[in-house]
């Protein structure tokens, strides 16, 4: 399946990452549906919810397990107004050093976004605090990426 691409982009780099995190930690979106959106999500899509919070809005957010080491999180908002293109916000990879891999993107000229910050979620599912380590830059094209660093997700 992906020879063919291969062959038609030479320059490609290769499939593997030399990133010590290697993999997604998670992909967030926005909606203004929630309920809906977690029916649909914890339904037919079989997401468990693995951290549940309030934000300082009094909206809701969830990390919501794929069953694959990889998370949807999910943000409540009902002013949101949904892109054409879609409701991503950001995309995370998961990171062992969240610090070192900001100075990695940065020495390649990436916009820093959020710099590296400690962030200790309330959980409203159990789970106690939730202390991350997160970081976000702008990717070449715009996008928004997120390295995320915990030790229970």
């Amino acid at each position: 399946l992906f020879v063919e691409p291969l062959r038609r982009f030479p320059n490609a780099p290769p499939a593997m990452s030399n990133l010590p995190h290697v993999g997604f930690h998670h992909i967030a979106l926005r909606t203004q549906r929630w309920d809906e959106s977690l029916r649909f999500y914890c339904g037919p899509l079989g997401f468990t919810p693995k951290v549940t919070w309030t934000l300082p809005s009094g909206y809701r957010a969830a990390l919501l397990d794929t069953g694959a080491a990889a998370y949807l999180e999910v943000f409540e908002d009902p002013t949101y107004t949904p892109h054409p293109d879609g409701a991503f916000i950001h995309l995370a990879l998961r990171s062992a050093d969240v610090d070192a891999d900001i100075a990695r993107v940065r020495a390649a000229g990436m916009r820093i976004t959020v710099e590296p910050k400690d962030v200790t979620f309330h959980t409203t599912n159990g789970l106690g605090p939730m202390p991350i380590r997160v970081g976000f830059f702008a990717g070449p094209n715009g996008e928004i990426w997120e390295f995320f660093q915990n030790d229970r997700t």
